[in-house]
């Protein structure tokens, strides 16, 4: 009689090859921490992406009955979302994988930055059917509203978003390189760390951290205590950067 029960109460294990790919994530993610003790730029990029994501957490924390502001926050959750899976993507050896994600959240800041300047636009947004989202809001619609709203001729973002969509986002020739450990070797399958690949993903991370928090700050309300301490956290980090990657522009801002 006891015996169904006890094969019930059976500790659940994932199949064998599962287990096997975990503990080679594990240790993949091992030699990635040891390859960022190394690099102090990488250190610096992660700094942000962590001050970008307690930016996000603070403000989904803040009470409101906006609909409108509650889609921010919301925009600004899945940017949470999406650098904590990134990060454990590419310290896990899945650099293509990590990349695709980091694609997600430059579509998301280039939406969340058009709110930013004209937030009737969320609204619009909220209520907006397939039609409209198509030709309105689509990521190449929203791309080409910024450029215009900029001045800017030379299509950077368009560029942007086609290079993570190259070696990321679609099965493409170009995404072959971000499978193999040596440039010029073979593909290989599941994950590898390779110092490179590590180096390229979490600085492209970097990069939209710092867009992601200056853009979310922008909404934050105004004598908002909690959001007037993460903002000049961030504020802090954020000029670190700079300092480190940016030196020439620090200095002519200070002279």
């Amino acid at each position: 009689m006891n015996q169904p029960m006890e094969r019930n109460q059976r500790k659940f294990e994932l199949p064998q090859k599962l287990q096997v790919l975990h503990q080679v994530e594990e240790n993949l993610r091992t030699k990635a921490i040891e390859i960022l003790k190394e690099k102090e730029n990488l250190k610096r990029h992660l700094a942000i992406v962590e001050a970008a994501m307690d930016i996000a957490d603070i403000f989904r924390q803040f009470d409101t009955d906006d609909e409108d502001l509650k889609v921010l926050q919301l925009m600004g959750m899945r940017t949470f979302n999406a650098f904590g899976a990134g990060l454990k993507l590419a310290l896990s050896g899945y650099h293509q994988n990590s990349a695709l994600i980091l694609r997600d959240v430059l579509e998301t800041v280039f939406l969340v930055d058009l709110f930013s300047r004209d937030h009737s636009l969320i609204e619009e947004w909220r209520f907006a059917d397939k039609k409209t989202i198509n030709k309105k809001f689509s990521p190449f619609q929203v791309r080409v509203r910024l450029d215009d709203m900029d001045g800017f001729t030379t299509k950077k973002r368009a560029d942007l978003y086609e290079l993570f969509s190259e070696l990321a986002g679609h099965p493409t020739m170009k995404s072959a390189r971000m499978m193999r450990p040596e440039k010029n070797g073979d593909a290989v399958i599941g994950p590898f760390m390779e110092a490179t690949a590590l180096e390229a993903v979490v600085s492209e991370m970097g990069k939209l951290a710092i867009r992601v928090g200056e853009i979310v700050i922008t909404f934050f309300p105004q004598d908002w205590e909690a959001g007037i301490y993460a903002q000049a956290d961030f504020i802090g980090k954020k000029r670190k950067w700079i300092e480190a990657f940016f030196p020439d522009a620090v200095k002519w801002k200070t002279e």
